[in-house]
């Protein structure tokens, strides 16, 4: 299971990636090869402010549909809109070409809550 030492990671196993005053978010290899082939990202708060554990759009698999929660409170700036036409990218590259939304992030402070890889490999195994 792919684990990036870099990234923080929520317990209902969404990641960030914090760059400056900007950060990526997406799911975790492990919520990916959980729900099985992504055939749809449904984002619609670009634009919108969204706290920290609220729900920012839904990710749906072959069998199921799943929420997708902010890891920290942020402006929705971006939808990867690749996902559109390509969202097995999901599946294949969670951490690069799969990321979900960039975000504007509020308060940096919010990311000290999130679980290191380590915590995180924990809670999955």
């Amino acid at each position: 299971m792919n684990i990036p030492a870099n990234l923080k990671y929520t317990q209902d196993h969404e990641w960030i990636r914090i760059e400056g005053d900007q950060a990526y978010v997406g799911i975790t290899d492990y919520a990916q090869s959980e729900l099985g082939e992504i055939v749809f990202v449904d984002i619609n708060t670009v634009g919108e402010t969204v706290g920290k554990d609220e729900v920012f759009g839904s990710v749906e698999a072959v069998k199921t549909v799943s929420d997708l929660n902010m890891p920290v409170t942020g402006e929705v700036l971006e939808f990867n809109e690749a996902l559109n036409d390509q969202p097995e990218l999901v599946n294949n590259d969670p951490y690069g070409e799969g990321w979900m939304i960039k975000i504007a992030v509020k308060d940096a402070a919010e990311a000290d809550t999130l679980l290191d890889a380590a915590a995180y490999e924990a809670i999955i195994k």
